[in-house]
């Protein structure tokens, strides 16, 4: 859980709302972070360049030159919408209390950001890497290939992954509960040959450790919870020998997962609901794959194509 501590960025005190997003937006840590640096950097643009102390003294004009300092710095369009949401977001909550009158991010326009395609790995390479790859022997080597499994069979996030718990896992009707974004529990379900290794983990795991009571069901040689680098550095170093595709991280496992099941004739909700969308549009981005797939067999099945 976040502490926050009275901090003042040119007479803007943000613990206020900091706690707002934490406890009533629901936000994640790593999200309330980010608005945290996004309002800061802001602030400290306004004081660099304009002398302005007080970032509810902004004006449409401020918000405009800093987006157009930060394209000129290279930051991307999808990085720029992100800050401005942050500004967006202050502000409205600064309006609720009565410190504004109008936001001065309501005349701005955000960027027009590119379509983002969701790189994914085929399902040949994950068959043949699954069959051939030497995970290994004990307790860490049994965790890698769970920690892989778990993020192929289900297309759960990073987050989502460290947080489960023994009490997360229902082996009896292959079924996990995931807490996801906005603290959103979900049902994800599992099938046979994640279970046997889910199984073999945990006798590994509390005859290498000597202990049945663990803090999550994925942990560190020394019991501990797992931090999300930790996590990244396995997976990362495991898809050198799957693909060639250059971002091989978990969130490639879970657009692979959601690519997977549309490719096989998943209904686009059901899928939604497994990876934890809070809206459709999100999981949109996955019938592209699909498009291409069916695009490919009507070249080689149509006569007139």
């Amino acid at each position: 859980m976040l502490t926050f501590v009275c901090k003042q960025y040119n007479g803007m005190d943000l613990r206020n709302f900091l706690q707002y997003l934490q406890y009533e937006k629901r936000y994640s840590s790593h999200t309330v972070i980010a608005y945290e640096n996004d309002l800061t950097q802001f602030s400290s643009f306004l004081k660099k360049i304009y002398d302005l102390d007080n970032i509810l003294e902004a004006g449409h004009i401020h918000v405009r030159s800093w987006l157009v300092s930060l394209m000129e710095t290279g930051t991307g369009s999808r990085s720029i919408n992100r800050k401005l949401s942050s500004l967006k977001t202050y502000f409205k909550f600064e309006m609720k209390l009565g410190s504004i009158k109008q936001s001065p991010v309501s005349k701005v326009i955000a960027p027009k950001m590119s379509k983002r395609l969701p790189e994914f790995i085929h399902k040949n390479q994950i068959e043949i890497f699954l069959q051939h790859y030497d995970f290994g022997t004990g307790f860490t080597a049994i965790r890698k290939r769970l920690i892989f499994e778990i993020f192929y069979a289900t297309g759960m996030r990073i987050s989502e992954l460290i947080n489960l718990t023994d009490q997360s896992i229902d082996l009896y009707s292959g079924e996990m509960k995931v807490l996801g974004k906005g603290n959103k529990e979900r049902i994800i379900p599992f099938r046979e040959p994640l279970r046997f290794i889910i199984k073999d983990y945990l006798a590994q795991r509390n005859h290498t450790l000597a202990s049945d009571k663990f803090p999550t069901l994925i942990v560190t040689e020394e019991g501990h919870k797992m931090n999300p680098r930790q996590v990244y550095s396995i997976i990362h170093l495991l898809l050198q020998g799957v693909t060639t595709i250059d971002k091989k991280s978990p969130h490639v496992l879970r657009h692979t997962f959601a690519t997977h099941l549309l490719n096989n004739g998943a209904e686009i909700n059901a899928i939604k609901e497994l990876l934890g969308h809070a809206s459709l549009a999100a999981t949109q981005v996955y019938t592209h794959n699909s498009i291409d797939k069916l695009k490919d067999i009507y070249k080689k099945a149509h006569p007139k194509a």
